[in-house]
């Protein structure tokens, strides 16, 4: 409708006229925005519909079929239902007296710290701290690391100065840091002043005139944490159940395997070989693993690699614990030991693949047993 000038309408009224004339330039200020609206939304959808659709999330992505190589899985192996040694054979009885004095505070020289106190059996075997406290709260260099299917690790302690676990057992009760007996001789003498160990050794090592000795203490507690097995479904899928883990779980999987994680997390504990910590990107430690043991300059850096079993619940990671979260480690491994950056997502699918690790506790064979009454000759506590 075109301009017009104002006329008078057959009543006579200009104000008629302007008014009309008003409500109508109000209606076009009010449409011309509307339209310019509608189109900007039109065109925009039209944009977006016209994008390639948006790389899919780690979420969508873990609901893909994974295809897993079977051939790739033979540097596992399924836990078995425990470690054998025949040096050390297992019977209820050395099981039995070992549980006992994986508990025993009166192992400490102050009668405040045993083997569950930094290896806590219903915490996976672990305490959750960087660094243990042991005798008069002193802290020890390295990281406790999980005792549950440690019988699968080549060499025992960080630097794998212990051939196997009967020989670790008997290292932290003599540690000054740590339960800080002072001798072996004190050892002997406190269990012997305690007439229900000297009951539980004789029928542990029958035949023996003498069986409380420290070197039966090893063998007692080893022969209890041959039993420290924890299967997961990983090991039911190992023996060929495809359903025994998720599509997420199975990708998670894959990722690690082209990643190269299996180059030295391997075998029935997932770990446990000795390896080079920083082996293309330097780990900076004062610690130096195996070198401080053996002055090699072939063992600087040497560690023995962590188990991967229940590893969603035994952080802090490293031996220096100094790393709290499982995606940081999963991330700086893959820098420090094979000089490459690992994406988010990979990183969070592996982590995905990881948590299928986490096996069952043991509860019934890891509560804790009721322990002997001290005798009028048992040591008391010592502080100093």
């Amino acid at each position: 409708m075109g301009f017009r000038p104002p006329h008078l309408d057959p009543k006579g009224s200009l104000a008629v006229e302007l008014s009309e004339r008003a409500d109508s330039m109000k209606l076009k200020t009010l449409v011309r925005p509307l339209l310019l609206v509608a189109a900007t939304a039109g065109a925009a959808a039209f944009a977006q519909a016209a994008k390639p659709a948006a790389p899919a999330t780690p979420a969508a992505a873990a609901t893909q079929k994974a295809v897993i190589d079977r051939a790739l899985l033979t540097v596992f192996k399924a836990l078995p239902a425990r470690f054998e040694d025949p040096k050390n054979p297992i019977t209820a009885e050395k099981v039995e007296l070992g549980r006992m004095l994986y508990f025993e505070n009166r192992l400490s020289k102050n009668h405040d710290v045993s083997c569950n106190s930094c290896h806590d059996l219903n915490k996976y075997g672990v305490d959750g701290k960087p660094f243990s406290p042991g005798h008069k709260k002193q802290l020890g260099g390295r990281n406790s690391p999980t005792v549950y299917n440690a019988g699968g690790h080549v060499l025992q302690f960080w630097d794998g100065r212990a051939p196997n676990l009967e020989e670790q057992a008997k290292g932290p009760i003599l540690n000054p840091v740590e339960m800080a007996m002072p001798s072996e001789a004190r050892v002997v003498e406190t269990l012997k002043s305690i007439p229900g160990y000297v009951t539980a050794f004789q029928k542990a090592f029958p035949g023996e005139a003498d069986p409380v000795t420290y070197n039966n203490v090893g063998l007692a507690i080893g022969a209890f944490e041959r039993q420290l097995v924890t299967p997961s479904r990983f090991d039911k899928y190992l023996s060929g159940d495809e359903t025994a883990l998720n599509d997420a779980e199975k990708l998670g999987l894959k990722k690690y395997l082209e990643q190269g994680c299996q180059t030295c997390h391997n075998g029935p504990a997932i770990g446990g070989s000795l390896q080079k910590l920083g082996l293309v990107l330097p780990y900076q430690s004062k610690d130096q693993g195996r070198f401080d043991l053996t002055k090699k300059e072939s063992d600087r850096m040497i560690f023995r690699v962590p188990t991967l079993r229940n590893v969603a619940k035994t952080a802090p990671y490293f031996h220096d614990g100094s790393v709290k979260d499982l995606q940081t480690a999963v991330k700086l491994m893959a820098q420090h030991q094979f000089g490459k950056q690992i994406s988010d997502e990979d990183t969070k699918h592996i982590v995905t693949f990881l948590d299928s690790l986490t096996g069952e506790l043991p509860k019934s064979y890891i509560a804790k047993p009721k322990l002997p009454a001290s005798g009028p000759k048992t040591p008391k506590p010592d502080p100093s």
